[in-house]
């Protein structure tokens, strides 16, 4: 399958969708990549099933606040140029590139690099959405070492990273991250074709293309998006859940870019000002989402602001005072719910006082 222009603002949207407020603002995303498809480059996807089980699959992402990526756009040269420490490090050459998350920025410069390098990019993620810390991925949970970890920036500065565990990693490297301005592109997890046909989340970029599509459909149909959103995730195979959670506008906003995140909560009203707020926090994702002591969701599960007429994503810089919005919250594969992968991105990893529950058993329990 290719990826091509024409489905580039499906795709772009749809990553944002799965970003969950993360992973970058998807109109820098799409630009970006937007520049090497029309100048002629060809993005090639390929299914984690279709790689051979000793190929090179090298991980790419962009590493820091979201806010940063405001001012300082990704480098897709930068992170070509991590690929190519790798290889140098391992001493083999990469044959697949891989998104590390499947949200905004970070979904679409792998397709920049594997475009810019000639190569194809794996149809998978470590996450199935997006997470604000490297060690939270499925390779580092179910054995992939995340180092070495190449760190650099857009002016040739290099940090190798051979840390101990990804725990580490992620500590050391968000310091790196942080001097270079906040903003660094980083290549890390560099695995095997098995590792990656049996460690990632399969098939999220093209779920991302197919969310993209579920909304610009619905609307140039002049149909319900979030009803045509409820009706997909339904109907795929496997079915996932997936519900409005509130409507409502944006009545309070506190946002700050600390040791490297964009940490937060906004409080959601009611149009009409009844009833009780909804809060959500999120550290560079949304992870939690409560109305007073009722937890609606939280993370892994999937917690979504979407603007209240077109359904288009909302990320955490992208949030203002006032804005009409729905929350949507969307259940996740099964692989994201072991207690293994809970014990590296379950809620009480983010402060969250209180255990695991999926969010369609806090939705209708029983």
């Amino acid at each position: 399958m290719e990826l091509t222009l024409d489905k580039l603002h499906d795709f772009a949207r749809g990553a944002a969708f799965l970003g969950t407020g993360g992973g970058g603002d998807p109109y820098v995303g799409r630009l970006i990549l937007q520049q090497q498809l029309a100048g002629g480059k060809r993005v090639t996807l390929i299914d984690p099933a279709d790689l051979g089980d000793e190929d090179l699959v090298v991980p790419v992402a962009n590493m820091g606040a979201p806010t940063v990526l405001i001012e300082r756009f990704p480098n897709g040269p930068a992170a070509v140029a991590a690929v190519r420490k790798i290889e140098e490090l391992l001493g083999r050459k990469a044959a697949a590139i891989m998104p590390i998350e499947a949200g905004g920025v970070n979904a679409t410069l792998p397709a920049v690099v594997g475009a810019l390098m000639d190569l194809p990019v794996v149809d998978a993620d470590g996450m199935g959405r997006a997470f604000p810390e490297l060690q939270m991925t499925t390779f580092s949970i179910y054995g992939v070492p995340g180092s070495p970890v190449v760190i650099k920036d857009e002016h040739g500065n290099e940090v190798v990273v051979q840390a101990v565990d990804d725990n580490t990693a992620e500590w050391l490297a968000r310091v790196v991250c942080m001097r270079m301005g906040g903003k660094a592109e980083i290549t890390l997890y560099p695995m095997s074709g098995h590792d990656a046909k049996t460690k990632s989340v399969p098939r999220t970029i093209s779920l991302a293309m197919d969310i993209g599509r579920v909304i610009s459909d619905a609307r140039s149909a002049h149909d319900d998006p979030f009803t045509a959103l409820t009706g997909f995730f339904g109907a795929a195979d496997p079915a996932r859940f997936c519900e409005v959670l509130f409507d409502g506008k944006v009545a309070d906003l506190l946002r700050e870019t600390t040791r490297g995140f964009a940490i937060g909560k906004l409080m959601l009203q009611h149009i009409d000002g009844s009833g009780e707020p909804m809060e959500i926090v999120f550290q560079n994702e949304f992870l939690s989402a409560r109305i007073g002591d009722h937890m609606l969701a939280t993370a892994p599960d999937l917690i979504c602001i979407l603007d209240r007429e077109t359904a288009e994503p909302i990320t955490t810089e992208g949030l203002r005072y006032g804005q009409r919005v729905k929350v949507i919250g969307v259940s996740v594969p099964p692989v994201m719910r072991t207690p293994e992968a809970l014990a590296v991105w379950g809620p009480r990893v983010f402060g969250v006082d209180r255990d695991y529950v999926p969010i369609e058993e806090i939705r209708h329990p029983g």
